[in-house]
């Protein structure tokens, strides 16, 4: 194996400062993540048929977890496209997160949902170019030269149904009734030559399309990127407003319009900078038999069944284009855990901002949870009577965190909603199972989650409420956790390396604030 690397400097600061220009496309992306040391290339021939997935898997266990470049899909050395595949994208790396969302690399977990919240409340509408300057049109296929086959697409698991395209793509529809235009993450099934499987939940946006212009009796346009800036998959990975373009908030988080180009066979708008894209066109009631596939929850999702047919009409792509995937695992091989941690966290946190919940310090959905989509984690600074009820009842139904999540849970500000020890604490030292669990039924679920069978039953779920927090009502007499006094904690970190300690001092949330400890130092009684 050819590795490029550098070595992580050991106890790097944190840097408040963002990343200086925004990235242009996936080739720069790549490009910034070898200059922090993240990056593995791997030249050698490797399998695409779960070979490529297991390395992917094994390497995302491992501190630091690099991204990989396969540059040499074996049996595809032939291929016209010239393709190479790049897997555990993001994987567990909060600083290539951090670099996706245009920030810098060192920013730490809690402040970059912070910076990601007020980044998503920022909307900057795609800047049309003309099909002669887009990098996507240097190269196109249509009808019979159109292959699919001959690509190296991957299979991911032993028991999948077949080889997968688009586990980390930007999938675009538009609504037949009002034109918005939709930027969605979904898997995609290699069917034949010129045909794909297209899998969507209940509920999401593309399938809501698709259904609508069947109701009408129309076929519907569709196109899906295989090779794509990553901030592309994140932000198609969630639940936004039914108006607006998730084009519209990767130029918010860019800071500038993303490119489009117009698609050749229809008025959609495509990524211009994206590596591959493929155009196509679900007809009325077309649909074949699609799975099984091993999912975001690590286990292999609904059995096979019938999904939309997307029969393909076009091919774009650059010269050496490269395909990106993302591994659905157990944590932290799962492809979507960190980043999904950080940007469902930043959505569900402008939800509630925008619904003027206040006290509001943190909140975190833990990447071990079905890949960031299981537990929501709030830290809530407790101002009235029932204001940490309202927060787990509001955090559990706003659209940025209805979607399967089971557990949200309620802590003090004085918890960070990232270290799940600290969340464990609380839970033990703070909540009373018979009075501060309540159970939501018949919410928003999948055909995913493998713990409703029979399948049948999957697509509504329930959620547990757990008040963590403090009781308000005897928040004044609860009993006193032990802290630190701050003056305390100041002295050992200015010694720190005087000591000889291990790494940077751990920060602090909660201090000692007795009034009977300031005043014997004052000499008061």
């Amino acid at each position: 194996m050819a590795r490029s690397a550098k070595k992580k400097a050991a106890n790097k600061p944190r840097s408040a400062k963002p990343v200086a220009t925004p990235i242009r496309d996936l080739r720069d992306w790549l490009k910034r993540v070898e200059d922090i040391g993240e990056l593995l290339r791997i030249s050698e021939p490797v399998d695409t048929e779960e070979e490529m997935s297991a390395v992917s898997y094994l390497v995302a266990k491992q501190t630091p977890s690099p991204a990989i470049l396969f540059d040499n899909p074996l049996g595809f050395e032939n291929d016209r496209v010239g393709a190479s595949l790049l897997w555990n994208i993001l994987g567990p790396s909060l600083r290539r997160v951090a670099l996706t969302f245009e920030e810098s690399p060192d920013t730490h977990a809690v402040e970059l949902i912070r910076r990601v919240k007020d980044k998503l409340k920022q909307r900057i509408p795609p800047r049309e170019v003309p099909r002669a300057t887009a990098p996507l049109y240097e190269n196109t296929l249509t009808g019979k030269d159109i292959d699919l086959r001959k690509l190296p697409i991957p299979k991911h698991w032993p028991l999948d149904g077949g080889r997968y395209a688009g586990t980390a793509d930007a999938v675009i529809t538009r609504d037949p009734d009002s034109g918005y235009l939709n930027v969605g993450t979904y898997r995609m099934m290699i069917q034949g030559k010129r045909e794909a499987g297209l899998y969507l939940s209940p509920g999401k946006d593309a399938r809501l399309h698709i259904n609508r212009a069947w109701q009408k009796g129309e076929a519907i346009h569709v196109a899906a990127a295989w090779g794509i800036d990553p901030l592309f998959m994140v932000v198609g990975s969630q639940t936004f407003a039914k108006n607006v373009s998730e084009y519209e908030f990767a130029g918010g988080i860019k800071g500038e319009a993303v490119p489009v180009v117009r698609a050749l066979h229809s008025d959609l708008l495509l990524p211009a900078n994206a590596e591959l894209v493929i155009e196509g066109i679900i007809r009325p009631g077309s649909v074949k038999t699609e799975g099984p596939f091993g999912e975001f929850t690590g286990y292999y999702g609904k059995p096979e069944g019938e999904c939309p047919l997307v029969e393909v009409t076009a091919v774009h792509y650059r010269n050496k284009p490269v395909l990106t995937n993302a591994l659905m695992a157990d944590h932290p091989s799962n492809e979507q855990g960190t980043f999904v941690a950080v940007i469902r966290s930043a959505k569900i946190w402008d939800d509630l901002d925008k619904l003027g919940i206040p006290g509001i310090h943190g909140v975190y959905t833990h990447p071990a949870a079905a890949g960031g989509i299981g537990m929501t984690v709030i830290s809530v600074e407790q101002r009235y009577a029932g204001h940490a009820a309202q927060v787990l009842a509001l955090a559990a139904q706003v659209p940025g965190g209805a979607y399967y999540t089971k557990w949200i849970i309620a802590v003090d500000e004085d918890v960070d909603p990232t270290d799940i020890n600290q969340v464990i604490s609380a839970m033990a030292t703070r909540c009373n199972p018979i009075d501060d669990i309540d159970i939501l039924r018949n919410t928003w679920s999948t055909w995913l989650d493998p713990t409703q069978n029979p399948p049948e039953k999957r697509p509504y779920g329930s959620k547990a409420l757990i008040n963590a927090c403090k009781e308000h009502r005897h928040l004044a007499n609860f009993s006193k956790r032990t802290t630190l006094r701050k003056e305390t904690y100041d002295r050992v970190a200015a010694r720190w390396k005087e000591l000889g300690l291990p790494g940077t001092i751990p920060s602090v949330r909660a201090y000692e604030t007795d009034t009977k400890i300031k005043n014997a130092k004052s000499g008061k009684r």
